[in-house]
């Protein structure tokens, strides 16, 4: 004997996820992150605000699971090998000066474990394809990616969120110069045995 078959529905609480990370995509493009509000998302879902809390917990987990992040990493297989460096240090300052989503990404990651998975997430698989496309030995693929990331996101921390005044004082073309010479050792140097 077999159960009777009906028709997928979608649940509701389906439907609920999406109208408000609908709303909270459109809201957060529209008012930035800092002058979004849960109240404000809530109503343009048509729902309560406490549902938004219920499925998301908090404004940055929120933020973390509607906002879309592509680093738009250049392709570094284009790029000569003694520049990888510079070109990378230039492409991440021109993308944190210019997208105020990755620094109130970065902010809520600090602070909530889902934003911190996201950042996690979109590090490690957009900078290992890109690290991975020039040519560098499998097996050493991830490491280096994982030691530019640390050395792109702590600028970003110094520079963007604790606003340490040496590094907010220094212009793009100082931090280059500091900054390209440990991404092209992370990137193209063989670690010491």
């Amino acid at each position: 004997m077999t159960a009777p078959t009906h028709p997928a529905h979608p649940r509701r609480s389906d439907a609920t996820r999406a109208a408000i990370l609908r709303a909270a995509r459109e809201r957060f493009a529209a008012d930035g992150y800092e002058r979004a509000t849960i109240r404000a998302i809530a109503a343009d879902a048509r729902i309560d605000p406490s549902m938004v809390m219920r499925y998301y917990g908090s404004k940055e987990g929120l933020f973390a699971a509607a906002a879309e992040f592509d680093l738009r990493l250049p392709d570094l297989a284009a790029v000569s090998p003694g520049q990888l460096g510079e070109v990378l240090v230039r492409h991440f300052l021109a993308r944190w000066e210019g997208d105020e989503t990755l620094v109130a990404l970065l902010r809520a990651a600090s602070t909530n474990p889902g934003a911190t998975e996201r950042m996690r997430g979109i590090f490690a698989d957009q900078l290992t394809a890109a690290v991975a496309a020039f040519g560098t030995d499998p097996a050493l693929t991830a490491r280096r990616a994982g030691l530019v990331a640390s050395q792109i996101l702590g600028l970003a921390l110094t520079r963007y969120i604790v606003r340490l005044p040496p590094m907010v004082d220094m212009d793009p073309e100082e931090l280059v110069s500091w900054i390209a010479p440990t991404l092209q050792r992370y990137l193209t140097g063989l670690p010491q045995t």
